[in-house]
């Protein structure tokens, strides 16, 4: 059984140690102060919270997870006997190639060093380790405890064992891995969650659609069939020369913009960054924030139900 050090415990940092708890590892979280573990600390139980009220967990269980993580403000000590090491820093390239560096001075060879980064290059992120073939990407979606896809990404260097581990660790922690085979900008998810973006943002930016009649189209009708057939499925469920033919007239009009639209540069020229500053394409007011946040999460827990085999009620 892999014993595990989480580096980090902001939004991703200390949702990952939670997950990996909860399947009965060992876990060291390790944060930059005292204060940066007591926030990441108290932000877990409220997670822990949530689940016990919503009869994922039991008392027993939220108490087990308290128990089997621990927290330290050294790097030093949290790998120390780690055999799996789980890089959860700010998304600064520089920063997660000092950190590899001095990790791999650190760690036995035999350790594997796992980035949490949701695009940056793992060949350049190993750039100056003795060991590249033990770094590799497994990037968690936010919230990390709920949704099950973890991005498994190979570097240039990348060893067979490194992508093996990583798959039967994240299969232990009940997660759905997936293969990127080859490094590429944004890996898999974000490219298809940004295409997406994109094209909403040319369409509220071409006065096509309302903002909310834009979120509509995707909630009521791409996201209900998403959770049971991705994009590739769909179409072969509704005829390929079917989808063949709409993609050849289609495609000429989409959006090919090659950065943010005017709409959603202006916001940000305006600090309108949504919910963490009141405003954004919405206005984020406490009420609003914490319906639509908690709504959310309880949807996400409904479908984590349904994978565990939890009865609905």
């Amino acid at each position: 059984m892999e014993r595990i050090a989480v580096l980090g415990c902001g939004t991703m940092g200390h949702s990952i140690a939670l997950n990996a708890a909860w399947a009965g590892l060992s876990v060291k979280m390790q944060g930059i102060s005292d204060a940066d573990l007591e926030q990441g600390w108290t932000n877990m139980l409220k997670k822990l919270e949530v689940m016990l009220n919503n009869g994922i967990l039991s008392d027993s269980e939220a108490a087990q997870i308290q128990e089997n993580i621990k927290m330290t403000v050294s790097v030093e000590e949290a790998v120390t006997d780690a055999t799996f090491v789980i890089e959860a820093v700010p998304e600064n390239i520089q920063l997660k190639i000092d950190l590899f560096k001095r990790l791999d001075a650190l760690c036995a060879p035999d350790v594997i060093l796992a980035s949490n980064t949701s695009g940056l290059s793992p060949t350049e992120i190993a750039s100056e380790t003795v060991y590249p073939e033990r770094t590799v990407v497994t990037h968690f979606w936010n919230p990390a405890h709920l949704i099950p896809l973890v991005e498994v990404v190979r570097g240039e260097k990348t060893g067979d064992e490194a992508v093996e581990r990583s798959f039967q660790l994240l299969k232990q922690m009940k997660k759905k891995p997936i293969e990127v085979k080859k490094e590429i900008p944004g890996f898999v998810g974000n490219r298809l969650q940004y295409a997406l973006f994109r094209e909403a943002q040319y369409l509220l930016e071409e006065g096509i659609a309302s903002k909310e009649d834009i979120d509509d189209a995707v909630t009521y009708g791409i996201g209900r069939r998403l959770p049971v057939s991705g994009p590739l499925m769909t179409a072969d469920m509704g005829g390929l020369d079917v989808f063949s033919a709409i993609s050849d007239y289609l495609f000429q009009h989409l959006s090919s913009a090659e950065e943010s639209l005017p709409i959603l540069k202006k916001l940000v020229e305006e600090q309108k960054l949504g919910d963490k500053s009141g405003e954004g394409y919405y206005k984020w007011d406490e009420d609003f924030s914490k319906q639509y946040n908690q709504k959310r999460e309880e949807e996400l827990i409904r479908f984590l139900k349904k994978d565990l085999g939890i009865q609905l009620i």
